[in-house]
């Protein structure tokens, strides 16, 4: 089985979550994610966080955060995600490949129609942010 290893993106802004609705033509079409793409040959996590969210959203980050890395069996697939939470530094957000581009509240992100790996960060990211104190 083939096993993919992709850098994900939690972007932050404002109490909110940045979700990527993944294309028509895309793998998993039209369901839910947190932008990012695969680790290539000899790259970090992180340096290919960088470079996709530079491909696909026109935007360069700041790291403020790691949550566990998770894995997923598709039937055909298995995907393991490295979460980054990030807020944006600079650029313009544009959706390069996605179909959509939405900001949501934590309460909001259950709502979406999510690539099942992604549930599982939902879950981590919302249980890391209740437990942070103002």
């Amino acid at each position: 089985m083939k096993h993919l290893h992709v850098a994900c993106a939690i972007i932050e802004r404002d109490g909110q979550v940045l979700a990527a609705q993944r294309s028509a033509a895309m793998s998993l079409p039209l369901k839910w994610e947190f932008p990012g793409g695969k680790i290539k040959p000899g790259e970090s996590p992180e340096d290919c966080l960088r470079r996709e969210l530079v491909e696909e959203l026109n935007v360069k980050v700041s790291v403020k955060g790691v949550l566990p890395s998770a894995t997923y069996d598709y039937p055909d697939l298995k995907v393991t995600l490295y979460p980054f939470i990030c807020s944006i530094e600079a650029g313009k957000l544009h959706a390069n490949e996605h179909a959509a581009l939405l900001w949501l509240s934590l309460d909001e992100l259950p709502s979406l129609d999510w690539a099942e790996a992604d549930l599982s960060l939902i879950v981590d990211y919302c249980r890391q942010r209740n437990s942070v104190q103002p």
